[in-house]
């Protein structure tokens, strides 16, 4: 019975030896920049060519260590993110190394659905409840875009300014009272958004690094968002430690008889 023990511990420990070390997926490095300016690329060229680099697919499935600060109190939390290109995103937030789920959120694009298991509160608005906290033109794709890497599409068009700086594109303009500013790498994937509403009071950056391969495009393995609304602010720094495309999804998401819906 000892062997027995013996031999199912060094097993144990076997297994936990090779999942350590079970090799990430491999970065995509960034060719260096050119700082001459291209001119035998049009403006039609450019465009096409980005939005060629932009991620399609069908489901994600995708796991992250993060740092959630909401006004100066910052907490570091596991993320479990489940998406349906187009129709739903489902976001899992657990504490205590992923041992206790803290709040569950489910948004498509009518809708938002948030359960606070802290509080026992569950609530239920239109998708322009977020219009507290964003610019009316953020819609359901531009919240995808932000959380898979990809360039806002509504911005990748004729209307915007597309320049070289640096031996990199960058696409900007203005919609509706909101500025808007993309940088992309060298692997023509973005690198950094900002949207600014200054009538509002309300500005968005996101920056991305680390890109790996998924699929047949690229997937940042880092990404930081800073939000500003008024005088509230909220930081969220994601490092994923598991990306998976088109793969089967579900977004369970039942809300206890105990919860208090908040209006």
């Amino acid at each position: 019975m000892k062997r027995n023990i013996l031999n199912s511990v060094f097993l144990l420990g076997a297994v936990i030896f090779v999942s350590a070390c079970k090799p990430k997926k491999e970065i995509v490095v960034a060719p260096p920049t050119k700082t001459e300016t291209k001119t035998d690329n049009s403006k039609a060229e450019a465009l096409t060519l980005l939005n060629s680099k932009q991620l399609k697919f069908n489901t994600l499935s995708l796991k992250a260590k993060a740092t959630l600060d909401i006004a100066g109190d910052a907490n570091d939390v596991t993320m479990n993110f489940k998406m349906k290109d187009k129709e739903t995103i489902w976001v899992s937030i657990t504490a205590l190394g992923g041992m206790a789920e803290v709040a569950r959120a489910l948004i498509t694009p009518d809708s938002i659905k948030i359960m606070n298991r802290m509080k026992s509160e569950y609530l239920k608005k239109p998708f322009s409840y977020i219009y507290n906290f964003t610019n009316k033109q953020v819609n359901f794709s531009t919240l995808q875009a932000i959380l898979t890497g990809n360039a806002m599409g509504e911005f990748l068009t004729a209307e915007s300014d597309v320049k070289q700086e640096n031996g990199v594109w960058v696409v900007s303009g203005s919609k509706s009272a909101l500025d808007y500013r993309l940088l992309f790498n060298t692997l023509f994937k973005v690198s950094e958004t900002n949207l600014n509403d200054a009538k509002n009071g309300q500005a968005l950056k996101v920056t991305y690094t680390d890109y790996q391969k998924l699929n047949e495009s690229l997937f940042p393995s880092a990404l930081k968002i800073k939000t500003l609304s008024k005088a509230k602010t909220i930081n969220i720094d994601l490092q994923f430690v598991k990306i998976d495309g088109n793969v089967p999804v579900d977004f369970p998401f039942n809300v206890p008889k105990r919860f208090t819906v908040v209006k």
